[in-house]
């Protein structure tokens, strides 16, 4: 498996074949995982009376937790990190994402007349490529 160079800068090391290929494996699960996520985060608003923004940030949790998984066995592959030390930075960049989509649904919510599911979907895409280079430079060390 390729180590990435980490002497280069991080814009030469993102804008590769082999990060393009390790960012079209997070897609797809991101994908996947969203779709739970986003089951769970209507189930609470609309059977729970939960409100929006912490529905959103517990249906993120959900999704990260199966994230994990799949980021450590394909998407990221090859990483030397021990699997309890980094899912302990998994949980940091997590819980990162988690405020970045809660501040984020807010703000859509907030501003705009966006109807909370599609702000979901926006929110996604924007915290989901923050997520895949935190984890590929700072957790798997794959990027």
């Amino acid at each position: 498996m390729h180590a990435p160079d980490t002497a280069a800068p991080l814009h030469r090391r993102l804008f590769t074949r082999r990060v393009g290929g390790m960012l079209v494996r997070n897609t797809v699960v991101s994908t996947g995982v969203f779709v739970i996520g986003f089951g769970v985060m209507v189930l609470l608003v609309e059977y729970a009376g939960m409100d929006k923004v912490i529905a959103s940030g517990f249906g993120q949790v959900v999704s990260s937790t199966i994230h994990y998984l799949f980021g450590r066995l394909w998407i990221f592959r090859g990483s030397e990190r021990g699997v309890a030390h980094g899912y302990l930075l998994f949980l940091v960049t997590a819980a990162i994402g988690i405020v970045l989509t809660m501040v984020l649904m807010w703000a859509f919510l907030q501003f705009t007349p966006i109807d909370y599911k599609i702000a979901r979907i926006l929110v996604s895409v924007i915290s989901g490529l923050v997520m895949f280079v935190l984890n590929g430079v700072f957790n798997f060390k794959r990027v």
